[in-house]
């Protein structure tokens, strides 16, 4: 049988289900019901031009070229109460300590296998596994210096973690940017709304990556970040980053080692640095220890990591944590490193590298989401409700020629929060991704996050490269 959830109506996070307004979106209505609809549709059309201004942009793939999109952005607030953000907070930091400790335990003793929690398979079978790693313990003991926790809600005190962004999770640029864009618009809002600040972040990401450094770093270790180039989809978030941090911005042909150091090209030289927030994948890092055509790494880094001469952020291998396999088992992980139950639940999950699991997915795939295992962007997936006859039965035949590359869920009656149209208010569904940073000392995790919402009337998908936007998300103060 189906999960219930998904025949439950949608909860609302203005209005609840009809039964009259939230507190939490009290002083933003009274604000809202005095406004002119034209000032607004205005502040609208404004925003946008800031953001084409700006550059703020992300590329679409797929197709014959890569296509610049503007990311749409809605000028309607998704907003937390202080309680609720209390009770996800302390969820994600126990998500994100256990993650942490997997990924350590996995490339050292896996006790976790050993304990017969988690299958030898789910390890050995996996491609983002890196055996590399077998024996390595970062500066620190930080393995997920950046994550991002994608969650989705069902109802007043209903939370599910989607998705776990272990490896390099982009888009907090579109949230420091959301909320700019809004204080410039409407800063008699938050004079009448005490909302937490979010544009501590990357002070607070350059601290946490410098607390990482490498004992031989010093007091002031040097921060560079990592980029593929101008052609990457999230370069503007690269190059966003490392502006407000007051770090270089690199290439993988600005870098080299230099006495078992990794150099830095400077107009005096080359000179080392201990940090590299990286946004290059694993497989394309180093050319001498993982694929040896790849233009964008600097050879023999990992060497340099091993021994621990820089500290590389997020930790190679830390994919894994991504797989959405080994999501499945994120309960059974919790509960095994933390000791105690998971405060924040998984969505129901059936692994289809499993034969009365395929079975299932098979009989009910017209009622499920299935996702590619490594997929991201909301690309490879299939959403059974919304696909016609010919998308099923083109997407049953890759399940069964691969079965172990996909998963599926049931689908929630996911949330929805208000978006600003031509008509007024229209409620959208939404998921949020705090941004959350790791450093031996501390977990911090920013009060908000990126809301991204569905733009079409009824649709699931809030993926910007599926049309979906964001909207600025309000963590309200005590």
């Amino acid at each position: 049988m189906l999960d219930p959830m998904q025949d439950k109506p949608n909860f609302d996070e203005m209005w609840g289900h009809e039964d009259g307004l939230r507190e939490p979106y009290d002083n933003f209505n009274a604000w809202f019901e005095n406004e002119d609809p034209a000032r607004l549709r205005a502040k609208q059309r404004e925003a946008e031009d800031v953001f084409r201004l700006t550059g703020i942009t992300f590329n679409v793939y797929g197709r014959s070229e890569a296509e610049e999109r503007l990311i749409p952005f809605d000028i309607i607030p998704r907003i937390i109460s202080a309680k609720e953000w209390q009770r996800l907070s302390r969820g994600i930091e126990q998500r994100v300590r256990a993650l942490n400790a997997f990924l350590h335990d996995i490339y050292h003793r896996q006790e976790i296998v050993r304990s017969g929690r988690l299958p030898l398979e789910m390890l050995k079978q996996n491609e983002a596994f890196l055996p590399a790693m077998c024996g390595v313990t970062p500066p620190g003991g930080v393995y997920t210096h950046i994550v991002g926790i994608d969650l989705v809600r069902t109802g007043p005190d209903e939370f599910f973690v989607l998705e776990d962004n272990a490896r390099t999770p982009s888009g907090v640029s579109y949230m420091l940017e959301n909320r700019e864009t809004m204080l410039q618009m409407f800063p008699e809002l938050f004079s009448k709304t005490r909302v937490q600040p979010v544009s501590n972040y990357p002070r607070d990401l350059r601290r946490s990556l410098a607390a990482c450094a490498p004992e031989r770093a010093g007091e002031n270790p040097r921060v560079a970040v990592l980029t593929p180039g101008i052609f990457n989809s999230a370069y503007y978030e690269h190059a966003f980053l490392a502006d407000q941090m007051g770090v270089e911005l690199v290439e993988g042909h600005d870098l080299r080692v230099v006495d078992g150091r990794v150099a830095m090209r400077t107009t005096q030289g080359y000179e080392p640095i201990d940090v590299l927030y990286r946004r290059v994948d694993d497989d394309f890092l180093d050319p001498l220890n993982f694929n040896p055509d790849s233009a964008l790494g600097i050879p023999g880094i990992m060497d340099v990591y091993r021994s621990g001469g820089i500290t590389i952020a997020n930790a190679p291998g830390t994919g894994i944590a991504d797989d959405k396999a080994i999501y499945s088992y994120m309960p059974e992980i919790v509960e095994f490193y933390t000791g105690e139950k998971a405060i924040l639940q998984n969505v129901p999950t059936w692994r289809c590298n499993e034969p009365d699991a395929l079975q299932y997915v098979l009989d009910n795939l017209s009622d499920l989401v299935v996702k590619e295992v490594h997929g991201s962007g909301g690309y490879g997936m299939l959403i059974g409700p919304t696909s016609s006859k010919k998308e099923l039965a083109a997407f049953r035949k890759k399940l069964q020629a691969r079965p172990s590359n996909y998963i599926a869920q049931p689908t929630l009656s996911l949330s929805t929060v208000p978006i600003f149209t031509k008509s007024g208010l229209a409620p959208r569904h939404v998921d949020l991704r705090p941004y959350v940073l790791v450093s031996p000392d501390r977990v911090n995790i920013t009060p908000g996050g990126l809301t991204r919402v569905a733009l079409k009337k009824g649709s699931l998908v809030v993926n910007s490269s599926q049309g979906g936007g964001t909207k600025d998300t309000w963590v309200l103060g005590d």
